[in-house]
């Protein structure tokens, strides 16, 4: 279902979904990043614990290598999922020790503000946050 804002019509969106985050598909053939650098970042962050330079530098990177900034919150989002499914996390369980499943999403969400990567469907501008980190099952 596509919703009708502003940025959809601005980009042409249409009743089949097509936009810039249309490119972002992996049916249509886009390689989504697995951004293990920023999945260490959001883990150490989550349980409170301090990042490494290295450890940002290595996640800012590989969040800013990814070309289409329409892409960018996807990846995230892909990362996330794959840590959820791989440690089989239910909603509101512990992901990792002190680390709940609701703040390890916005720890993620929060990574392209953290980096100072723009993202163009972000909350609050372009370096901002991704959408759906305000989604309950995100």
């Amino acid at each position: 279902m596509l919703v009708a804002t502003p940025m959809a019509a601005e980009y042409g969106a249409g009743s089949d979904n097509s936009g810039p985050w249309s490119w972002c598909d992996p049916a249509a053939g886009y390689k989504v990043s697995a951004l293990t650098g920023c999945r260490a970042m959001v883990k150490l962050r989550c349980m409170g614990s301090q990042v490494p330079e290295a450890v940002l530098r290595d996640c800012c990177q590989q969040l800013a290598d990814i070309t289409n900034e329409w892409c960018r919150c996807g990846d995230l989002s892909s990362m996330l999922g794959s840590v959820y499914k791989e440690l089989g996390v239910l909603e509101g369980a512990e992901v990792f020790p002190g680390c709940r499943k609701e703040v390890m999403k916005l720890t993620a969400a929060s990574v392209p503000a953290v980096c100072n990567v723009p993202i163009p469907n972000g909350v609050g501008g372009s370096t901002g946050v991704c959408y759906w980190a305000s989604y309950p099952d995100a």
